[in-house]
């Protein structure tokens, strides 16, 4: 019957004058109101007396398979994030140029995860080819760590600890090497983050707490914590 509730893509479709995959991106978009609301279900049925609305500025991005930069709180396990990787911890400092959509949160991916005591970049993605990069090529990719001690350090620390964080004998010692005198910074390939703690304390050192900022060729830079950016077009590991 024409008074039933129709889907909300089908309406849009119509309002557009569009096709109902490209009815139902502007949709997951956020682009698309119903009485007012942002609703970003395809599937959502309306009544005849509602008013849906296609925001005059929506434009339709290219599909992307998303990739999520997490600074990850100290203290908070990795798999906790998939709650909070939505709009509300979107980075507004964001220069992606990749506008929020709710797909993007189906089938990520956490990679290279960090212990829950440590804090800095995490990365959750749906994109094959990032996964595949993380996972297959992990040990070959460098890694940037803060940490900060407490205690005396023995004389040879900075050695020992370059030569345990790497044990894989083909990769080569982390640099190690002090910011201040409570800083430490270690790169390397293959950090093992999760023996960091054991090791400063062979070293005559206490771990206070770790942090990493950078994966292969992407920072964490200015993200703050708790907030996420999307790893833009032509921004690699």
């Amino acid at each position: 019957m024409a008074d039933e509730p129709q889907r909300l893509s089908k309406v849009v479709a119509a309002l557009a004058k569009c096709s109902r995959r490209e009815a139902e991106q502007y949709i997951a978009e956020g682009w698309v109101r119903v009485d007012g609301r942002c609703v970003e279900e395809p599937f959502f049925r309306v009544a005849a007396t509602q008013r849906v609305e296609v925001d005059p500025q929506a434009r339709l991005q290219r599909p992307v398979r998303a990739t999520y930069l997490w600074h990850k709180p100290a203290g908070v396990r990795n798999e906790e994030a998939l709650a909070q990787l939505g709009p509300a911890t979107h980075w507004a400092g964001d220069a992606s140029g990749i506008r929020y959509a709710k797909g993007h949160g189906t089938g990520l991916q956490l990679l290279m995860p960090l212990p829950m005591e440590a804090a800095g970049l995490s990365v959750f993605s749906q994109d094959d080819g990032i996964v595949r990069k993380l996972t297959e090529d992990a040990a070959l990719l460098e890694q940037e760590l803060v940490a900060e001690v407490a205690g005396t350090a023995a004389p040879d620390a900075l050695a020992r600890l370059g030569r345990g964080l790497v044990p894989a004998k083909e990769l080569p010692p982390a640099r190690v090497s002090w910011q201040s005198e409570t800083r430490l910074r270690l790169a390397a390939k293959g950090i093992a983050a999760d023996r960091v703690p054991a090791l400063c304390a062979e070293a005559g050192l206490q771990l206070v707490s770790l942090r990493r900022i950078r994966i292969g060729r992407v920072p964490m830079a200015a993200l703050p914590a708790g907030q996420w950016r999307y790893l833009p077009t032509g921004e690699r590991f």
